[in-house]
């Protein structure tokens, strides 16, 4: 390039008219508008489109920010120069200016995923591993905030850059709002809508200071083991077998018409009779005594006691015979025992207790701590 073409350039550069940005990518958040040495001339037009902000940083510091609508950079009607000590020289000085376009409109279809099972204790299976993936919208509602917290001087500035902290968020509190709800495994599946709201707000109060807001969350699918699965088809299998008595006349008129297809004769069909009707006993007794345990499984089950633990301060962990079970406020359900009951929160002595947990009787355990 010649001597004279980067001279026109540099004066044609010294006097843009339109500062403007059209998106053509569809993932930018935040464009800094390219301005010859950052030199902003007195008379400029400002066009900030709907679902866009534009936002001056003025020697490093943001000074002011700009909905949509038509701006006329002078100092008759913009925010910004009442706080650019610069103006008073016509904005011909070298004091450098930054214009910094933020698209406030909902960025969609943002993935979420577990990348390791996340454990939880569950009433009918035990400790259970699920795995969790969904999808997200979100969107900037403090474009300031945002430029300072987490674009920094970027020229441009796009989601898959903050992707991987959002789906961090995601799945920490995907993992604590499982441990509180403690819904169990089977109903999961029931309760996808209500999760979604209670992580999405608590993932706004995370990013609340960086000026973003998920706005959108779901939870397309929750996974259970294999060996889970299984369980609980064979469960299936047995309830849709209905009363174990009919089933098995039904097997033992299988095992009828099967002998009587026997060509070995009368003595292969008296045998195969006996065998069946030997193995139908037997089965017949295995189901019986299956049926007569069911009630008093349930009667266990339901036998459990609701138990409430609160604390001053809240917030403070819960163990229960060394096992973290949450935080306080939380209720729980335990058998009838004795246990140990320990609450405890950082800057605070501990506070343990020996209870008996009775049959049919709630309990409520306030735990006050002192600060040490």
């Amino acid at each position: 390039m010649s001597l004279f073409d980067k001279i026109k350039e540099a004066a044609f550069s010294q006097f843009i008219e339109v500062i403007e940005w059209l998106d053509e990518t569809g993932n930018t958040i935040v464009y800094r508008f390219p301005v010859y040495q950052q030199e902003i001339k007195n008379g400029a037009q400002l066009i900030v489109r709907e679902s866009q902000a534009a936002v001056f940083v003025y020697e490093g510091q943001v000074a002011d920010a700009f909905g949509p609508g038509r701006y006329t950079i002078d100092g008759g009607n913009t925010p910004i120069l009442s706080k650019l000590g610069a103006w008073k020289y016509g904005f011909n000085s070298p004091l450098k200016s930054d214009v910094y376009f933020v698209s406030t409109k909902q960025f969609t279809d943002m993935k979420w995923g577990t990348p390791n099972p996340i454990m939880l204790r569950d009433n009918d299976f035990g400790v259970v591993r699920l795995r969790a993936f969904g999808g997200y919208s979100m969107r900037i509602v403090d474009p300031r905030a945002f430029i300072k917290e987490v674009a920094g001087t970027n020229a441009k500035f796009q989601t898959e850059e903050i992707e991987t902290q959002l789906k961090r968020a995601v799945v920490s509190e995907f993992s604590d709002v499982l441990g509180e709800m403690k819904i169990p495994a089977l109903d999961l599946a029931s309760q996808y809508k209500e999760l979604g709201e209670v992580i999405r707000s608590k993932i706004n109060e995370d990013f609340k200071a960086y000026g973003i807001e998920v706005t959108k969350f779901y939870i397309e699918n929750i996974s259970l083991p294999e060996e889970v699965e299984k369980a609980l088809d064979k469960r299936t299998s047995m309830s849709a077998l209905g009363d174990p008595s009919r089933y098995m006349q039904f097997q033992a008129a299988e095992a009828l018409r099967d002998a009587a297809q026997n060509e070995s004769g009368g003595a292969g069909l008296g045998a195969g009779l006996g065998a069946g009707f030997a193995l139908g006993n037997q089965m017949a007794n295995l189901f019986g005594q299956f049926a007569q345990n069911q009630p008093q499984n349930q009667q266990q089950s339901t036998a459990e006691v609701p138990v409430t633990i609160t604390s001053e301060p809240p917030g403070a962990e819960i163990e229960i015979d060394g096992t973290y079970e949450g935080n306080t406020p939380s209720q729980l359900s335990l058998a009838p025992a004795e246990y140990i009951i320990r609450v405890s929160r950082p800057g605070y002595k501990p506070w343990e207790r020996k209870v008996v947990i009775k049959p049919g009787t709630a309990k409520t355990f306030n735990a006050i701590l002192e600060k040490e």
